[in-house]
């Protein structure tokens, strides 16, 4: 006889946790039927079983053989000293710790996955701070430029700088740090420069290595197994004679090239094995003579590995497009991009479409075409306060970053709207000056005026992809590329029509003139004829009155003689 709740408690699920709750149980016998225990007279048994699983090495090369050992150590440290396999390993050892940790949660909490399918269904983007970086000096300085490290995901090296003119505190310290997120107190290593850092970047090469920008137009690289000073600086009558606002590794195969854009006009290449001075030269001069005086100053740049070409965002609210093999052509500038009213302080190729591109600037964020030159193809609104800074997503292409003058963050998805954005967070009360997104994740880092740097959580719709995503932007962009390829041409013929008009205006104004010089002159013979007649006829006039007097004399004396 076996009761009612024992035998149900064999049915639960193995997957989850018990479940308890307070209810009335009844016990029950259910006595054997006899017919079916003369039908079958034999019985069941529950046994336990412990069975193990065979492993069987595999993986390996065609020409390893997995039973030597020798063999397979050499190829094990041959291939964990790659550095593909390195950042591989990290990525995976990253993600399975969070997929470990969420089958826990769902362990515990069983409930959570009828809860996070709803969640997925409905699109409800959201963020969090989860920690800040404080600037440790007493006298402030704005967090310039960000930089994560591309295979510890822990490290942050933040340049500290005061970029308003000749406004720097006497006391203001020059250092700029690199951060362990984990760690919060204090930063992990001090870099220290001759001239305040204004922008900073890991080389993807060598993770040790770091390229930095000064105050000063100096550039410097430092290395971590080497200490807190740089290993070499430019000299300074061939570095640039403005701060640099941006540097930016090339992806090479040795890893030792970079370049630099400053707002005195110029572009420099650098390569950090001889620092003496710059290995090629371009001026960012209209007119391309090579002005310095007539050249527009650079405040972002822009490079993918892909493509032949490098943009330049300056000062005048223009974006340069510059040929990246300046000793091969005579013609470095190849085009521009007109439509900001500013200086253009965040320029980023979309990382899925490297033919569109994204600018921030004055009170706008823009999308734009790389085969469209006149304008945008598509534009945020016009907002109150000024944007500084802004970022794509590293894993969504319909979605990328701004910060503002007034300490918003705004998160924008220009599937769902284009000209708002779907997520604004107030970050800080001061302004934020930089935004970076770490690769293949879902942390953002904001900078500050006030040198704090603010690390947010992105809820998952905002950190992963999303189905038909890449299509759908895709198809977004050709479209609005037509749209405006259409609206160029139609501009052009108008353009050209009022110029036509313009001459044919330009003909009937000579026509016009000749015209009037003829009425005119007719106008004033006449009237020089007339004048004449009068002239005339008033000598006449004088001629005649002398006579008439005479005549009248005479008669009078006629008449006094007869008299």
């Amino acid at each position: 006889h076996v009761p009612i709740p024992f035998f149900l408690a064999f049915k639960m699920d193995i997957d989850h946790s018990c479940d308890f709750s307070e209810s009335a149980v009844e016990h029950e016998d259910i006595p054997p039927d006899p017919a079916l225990q003369e039908i079958c007279g034999s019985e069941v048994n529950t046994e336990l079983m412990s069975q193990g699983i065979n492993h069987v090495e595999g993986g390996w090369a065609k020409m390893i053989n997995a039973d030597d050992t020798e063999v397979t150590a050499r190829y094990k440290k041959k291939y964990l000293k790659d550095e593909h396999c390195q950042h591989t390993i990290m990525e995976t050892a990253s993600v399975m710790e969070h997929c470990n940790q969420c089958k826990e949660a769902e362990d515990c909490f069983p409930d959570l996955k009828d809860e996070k399918v709803v969640q997925e269904m409905e699109y409800e983007p959201a963020s969090r701070i989860i920690s800040m970086l404080r600037d440790p000096n007493k006298v402030k300085r704005t967090a310039t430029s960000l930089s994560w490290h591309p295979l510890d995901y822990h490290k942050l090296a933040v340049a500290y700088s005061c970029l308003e003119f000749q406004r720097a505190p006497k006391n203001m310290s020059f250092d700029s740090y690199i951060w362990n997120i984990e760690i919060c107190n204090k930063p992990e290593m001090t870099l220290k420069p001759i001239s305040p850092l204004v922008c900073l970047e890991y080389n993807h090469k060598d993770t040790h290595i770091l390229i930095g920008g000064s105050y000063n137009g100096q550039i410097g690289y430092w290395d971590t197994r080497s200490g807190s000073q740089p290993v070499q600086m430019s000299a300074t009558e061939h570095s640039h004679k403005d701060p640099v606002y941006k540097v930016i590794w090339l992806q090479t195969k040795i890893g030792t090239e970079t370049f630099s854009a400053s707002t005195d006009g110029q572009v420099l290449f650098w390569d950090i094995r001889n620092m003496n001075e710059p290995t090629k030269r371009l001026v960012l001069d209209p007119s391309k003579k090579g002005n310095r005086e007539n050249a527009f100053g650079a405040v972002s740049m822009e490079f993918e590995n892909s493509m032949a070409k490098f943009l330049v965002g300056t000062e005048q609210g223009l974006v340069v497009s510059c040929n990246r093999k300046l000793e091969t052509t005579d013609d470095p500038i190849v085009c521009m991009y007109s439509g900001h009213h500013g200086p253009i302080y965040a320029l980023q190729r979309n990382p899925f479409f490297p033919k569109n591109f994204l600018t921030v600037a004055d009170w706008t964020a823009r999308i734009w075409s790389e085969d469209i030159k006149e304008s945008s193809i598509i534009s945020s609104k016009y907002h109150m306060t000024y944007l500084l800074d802004g970022c794509w997503s590293p894993v969504r292409p319909s979605v990328f970053f701004t910060v503002k003058m007034d300490g918003t963050l705004d998160v924008w998805d220009i599937l769902f709207k284009e000209k708002d954005p779907i997520l604004s967070l107030k970050v800080c009360d001061e302004a934020l000056y930089s935004i970076r997104v770490r690769d293949k994740d879902s942390m953002v880092c904001c900078g500050s005026q006030l040198g704090t740097v603010r690390l947010l959580k992105m809820s998952p719709d905002l950190c992963t992809l999303q189905k038909n995503e890449k299509a759908l932007v895709s198809e977004m962009f050709e479209r609005e590329t037509k749209r405006e390829k259409i609206l160029e041409g139609q501009y052009r013929e108008r353009h050209q029509m009022k110029h036509s008009t313009s001459v044919e205006d330009e003909g009937g104004k000579d026509d016009m003139e000749e015209l009037l010089a003829c009425t005119e002159s007719e106008f004033f013979e006449t009237v020089e004829a007339e004048k004449k007649k009068i002239e005339d006829k008033e000598k006449e006039r004088s001629i005649k009155k002398p006579s008439k007097v005479k005549d009248l004399l005479d008669f009078v004396l006629y008449n006094l003689t007869l008299a």
